[in-house]
């Protein structure tokens, strides 16, 4: 195998491996939803750790700047330098509690998530969870009265 054989196929797979890059790592919470539900959160190649409660997620595809700025106010929807984001599936019963007893969607199961990245050096994420079986529809106008749109929560790193 040639050194060009070797490295071609490490871009490639290196393009096709999740781009949880972005998320992975521990995060601590930055809002006070953040701190009152959740605490410090981790992303680990597919799975998430909210308060020592360890799941599976999976990636279903990369957020549009458009959707971006729907679902978390972003300052230009234009501007493909703002953050990065994705959705992701995942399954949390309605009935785990989190910190004081908190839910993440009430008496419904949690089963999207989107997130949001920013910043250069000092990272900040946006998460927003949803419940329903329907993948969310990230416009202004679907967000803004959504009964799946289950709570958005910040952290910094």
């Amino acid at each position: 195998m040639t050194s060009r054989t070797i490295v071609t196929a490490f871009f490639a797979l290196t393009l096709t491996t999740p781009l949880i890059t972005q998320e992975r790592g521990s995060w601590s919470p930055a809002s006070k939803t953040a701190q009152s539900i959740t605490g410090d959160i981790t992303f680990n190649d597919s799975r998430l750790t909210i308060n020592f409660f360890s799941l599976t997620i999976a990636e279903i595809r990369s957020l549009k700047p458009a959707e971006l700025s729907a679902a978390f106010d972003t300052a230009d929807s234009s501007d493909s330098t703002v953050g990065t984001g994705h959705l992701y599936r995942l399954s949390i019963p309605a009935e785990k509690r989190f910190l004081h007893k908190n839910t993440l969607c009430g008496s419904d199961e949690t089963q999207w998530m989107a997130t949001y990245v920013s910043g250069k050096s000092a990272k900040q994420m946006q998460i927003a969870f949803f419940s329903n079986a329907t993948p969310p529809v990230f416009t202004i106008e679907a967000l803004r009265d959504s009964p799946n749109l289950c709570g958005t929560f910040s952290y910094a790193r």
